[in-house]
Order: C-alpha cells, then structure tokens, then sequence
C-alpha cells in the first residue's frame, strides 16, 4: 500500500473540508439529530458536516477503487466493508459539532487509514479555527503543519482534557483519584482542567500541553466516542511514540466488529513524558 501517496491525497480532503467548514464558522446553521450514543453531542449533525463528506468522498473515492480500500464515515451507514478489505478509511468530517454550534474552537476534520486488523496507518487532523495540519504515517513518524513534530512538556502541572466539564463526568471519585495519582508520580504542582472540545481536538490539546491525558471509561452504555473519533489520533500517538490504548492499558481496536462505539473498554491517551 502506498502510504505516502495516499497520505497527500488524504491531506488535500481534509483541507478542502476545512475551507467549508471555514465557510460557515461565522453564520447560524441548522441543526438536527441523528441516531448516536448517550450524549447530545452525538446526536447532533449539521448541513455542514454533510457538505464536508462529500469534499472529502470526492477525493477518497477514487483511491478506494484504484486500491481496493473500504469506507466508514460518521455520515454514512456502516456497510461492514471494512471487515472485507485489507484496508478502511475512517473519517469523521467535522468532530466536535457541538463547538461549531456553539461558535468556539474545538472542531476539526479527522481522516485515517486504518488496516483490518484494527491499526492505524495514516493519520490527518485539520483544525479550521487555527488552520493547523497535524498528520502522521505509520513508520515515517508525525507532523504539525508539514514538519517533524516535536512534543515539548513544560508545564508543572497535569492538564486533564474532556469534552465536558470535570465536575460533570461520571465517576468523578475515581477520576480524581486516578489524576492525582500521575500528579503524584510525576512530581507536579497540581493538575489544571482544559474542556470543550471534541475527542480529535482533545488529544491534539493533550499534545501541546503536557503533561497532560484524556480518558474515557468503560462502560455499558453506547459512547465513549466512534472509532472515528480517535482512528487519526492514535496514529499521530502511535509515530510519537505515546500512549492511546484502551482504558486499561490495551491495544485501541480500531475495527472492532460490534459496532463502532469505543464505551466497552474505554480510552487513555497519555503524553506524560
């Protein structure tokens, strides 16, 4: 499979999503629901996030017939093609709908390539309020805007990232618990909360501001974020050689055949280095 080929073709999608998504941050859109996990913010789809799968199909398309790739995007019905091919694009055209709603950053195009067995290969997130590029190929390390990405901890402090506010998440004891215990390990002056943002924009923050992570926990109920959701992340994760596994440490499954929610074994994606 030809990586780096359809690593720029993958790019020039996810920009030509971006313009239209940039199109519109400013005006009032329409919004309607879909069927999705237990939160709002997954049941929430606009004109816009439409518009951008079909930017984005227009130019991944024709790779999946010239080399034989399937297809799973939120907007579309899974057609469990990506149990047949060696190979799936996964694509969320616009995370974090509920930001773009609420007009403020945390919205992104998210587009991977990930291989039947569940691992990611290529990884690309635009994130139209800043016009940054972050993508990664398997083997040939991760970018930010075209160049070798660097990752930089600085703070004294342990950013926890969540879409929601901390004191709304379930199982706030042990999530208090489980931070400050890194907070612990690692020496650090306390932890700081960073919220709002879709789960793609969420582990880039938890990139650019370390120490930091984001988790999900197991659970019984739909959610936790799509494989979308996380697909591009881990590669980029995966070529910085940190942490994006399940909750309890596993390997993320990326093609997992029960349905696309990660809710079962949950999410931890780390930068603690």
């Amino acid at each position: 499979m030809n990586l780096l080929k359809l690593s720029k073709i993958a790019i020039k999608a996810a920009l030509a999503a971006g313009k239209v998504i940039q199109k519109h941050m400013n005006e009032e859109v329409l919004v309607e629901k879909k069927e999705g996990g237990n939160s709002y913010a997954s049941q929430v789809v606009t004109a816009v996030d439409k518009s951008c799968e079909t930017v984005i199909l227009a130019h991944l398309l024709p790779t999946c017939d010239e080399f034989d790739i399937a297809l799973l995007s939120e907007e579309t019905e899974d057609d469990a093609s990506r149990f047949e091919k060696d190979y799936f694009w996964c694509i969320d055209p616009m995370d974090g709908t509920l930001a773009f709603i609420n007009k403020r950053p945390g919205f992104s195009v998210s587009i991977a390539l990930v291989a039947k067995d569940g691992t990611p290969q290529i990884g690309i997130v635009f994130d139209p309020s800043t016009n940054t590029l972050y993508h990664a190929i398997k083997g040939k390390g991760a970018f930010r805007n075209e160049r070798p990405w660097l990752i930089e901890n600085t703070n004294e402090h342990l950013t926890y990232v969540t879409d929601r506010k901390m004191k709304d998440t379930p199982r706030l004891g042990d999530l208090e618990v489980l931070l400050n215990q890194h907070v612990k390990q690692l020496g650090l002056n306390g932890l700081k909360e960073m919220n709002g943002a879709g789960s793609v924009l969420n582990a880039i923050i938890v990139l650019e501001n370390g120490p930091a992570c984001m988790l999900k926990f197991p659970k019984k109920e739909n959610g936790g974020g799509s494989i979308w959701d996380f697909a591009a992340t881990a590669c980029i994760y995966q070529e910085l050689s940190l942490t994006a596994t399940t909750f309890e440490g596993g390997r993320l499954d990326l093609n997992q055949k029960d349905g696309t929610f990660m809710n079962k074994e949950g999410v931890f994606y780390a930068n603690l280095k």
